[in-house]
């Protein structure tokens, strides 16, 4: 793919790429030159990255919902598009992108603005995640430029059309090391128009973590099951009918333990603070994102608060959020097992971002790069070299 005049001037004056051809002309020529790029989607990367490349490609122009189909459930957009303008017009149709993707802004103390892309990259999955999976579920289809500034794409628009290999699902949480997202068609559900939050205070991790698990093991349909600061909550979505009865159900489960009953807005304003995390904002120690058994969420929470600071729990168990000021490798020595992830690195300079991974897990990630991005060029040691 040859360089005109016009995209030459773009690259030199710092101008993210317009369109997908563009884009895959820049990365060539980058290849071509063993350059390497930083990719930016709305500028609320993750704080801890320590990506060192020859330059920072953006994808903000890159931008525009090119289809949305409310009674097909579905909606394609460019990667750039700012997630703020993908849920405002979900809305208008009483919709959602159901995984529930965090806001990161508050939390990292950002100024830019998360992207449909960014979204999709990270794999960025909410409290909903236990009962209606992760970003990667919901995803339909992808276009993407790889390392050697090819155009691919994988998957379809709408869910009989997803067949064959899909390389959506290895995109999909590789945070841009195996290509760049140009567009990506997702999934889309209705709102459920009643919401309500069963609290239960004064309880410890442990606790917390067996109340999780026997509800979750009901067919009550439970969608949030967290934990932080002693209390622990578990919200009920649907129809009114449907949200009372199941709310009685699950009392019911504990018996005579006391509970708070959190009502629509109560309850939706709480969801969006403990999914993204807002109770460690404003803070200046590191944060991590560890992933974990459920079932060795109570220990990994005590371990992890030997070290001082404090910890919270999401996806009934799945999810922790520690933040304190010990080391990074006392950190992840302390974890029984799981994955711990430096999301906000608050003056820790020695630790990376992504834990080590095994060496088979290692060998075969080594590949798929290559595969994808011959040349080492797309985020350069971000998740290994």
């Amino acid at each position: 793919m040859s360089w005109d005049r016009e995209t030459v001037a773009q690259r030199a004056s710092g101008i993210p790429p317009a369109t997908e051809n563009e884009l895959a002309a820049l990365v060539a020529d980058c290849r071509s030159k063993s350059e390497s790029l930083c990719i930016a989607g709305g500028r609320t990367r993750l704080e801890a990255n320590t990506i060192r490349a020859h330059h920072q490609l953006s994808t903000a122009a890159l931008t525009g919902v090119i289809e949305y189909e409310p009674g097909e459930l579905t909606i394609i957009a460019r990667a750039g598009t700012p997630m703020t303008e993908i849920e405002a017009l979900l809305s208008t149709q009483g919709q959602q992108l159901t995984f529930e993707p965090m806001d990161s802004r508050s939390l990292l103390g950002s100024s830019g603005s998360s992207t449909i892309g960014g979204v999709v990259a990270t794999n960025a999955s909410g409290p909903r995640r236990v009962i209606a999976g992760a970003c990667r579920d919901h995803l339909l289809g992808v276009r993407f430029v790889d390392g050697a500034g090819r155009i691919l794409k994988s998957g379809g628009r709408v869910m009989k059309n997803v067949t064959g290999l899909d390389l959506g699902k290895l995109l999909c949480g590789s945070y841009g090391t195996l290509g760049i997202l140009t567009e990506v068609a997702l999934k889309t559900l209705p709102v459920a128009p009643c919401q309500e939050t069963i609290a239960f205070h004064e309880v410890n991790a442990t606790v917390a973590v067996e109340l999780f698990a026997k509800a979750l093991a009901t067919p009550f349909e439970v969608s949030g099951a967290a934990f932080h600061a002693n209390t622990a909550w578990l919200r009920l979505e649907g129809l009114e009918r449907q949200v009372s009865y199941r709310r009685d159900r699950v009392q019911a489960l504990f018996g005579g333990r006391k509970t708070e009953i959190l009502l629509e807005d109560k309850s939706r304003s709480l969801w969006r603070r403990l999914r993204d995390a807002e109770h460690f904002s404003g803070l200046d120690s590191p944060l991590w994102r560890i992933l974990v058994k459920p079932s060795d969420a109570p220990m990994t929470v005590a371990a992890l608060e030997s070290l001082g600071g404090s910890a919270s729990i999401d996806w009934g168990g799945g999810l922790i959020w520690y933040t304190g000021h010990a080391e990074g490798d006392r950190v992840r020595a302390a974890l029984p097992a799981g994955h711990a992830t430096l999301v906000r690195r608050g003056g820790l300079v020695a630790s990376d971002m992504f834990q080590p991974a095994s060496a088979p897990i290692a060998s075969l990630s080594a590949a798929l790069r290559r595969t994808f991005d011959p040349a080492g060029i797309l985020n350069p040691g971000l998740m290994g070299t």
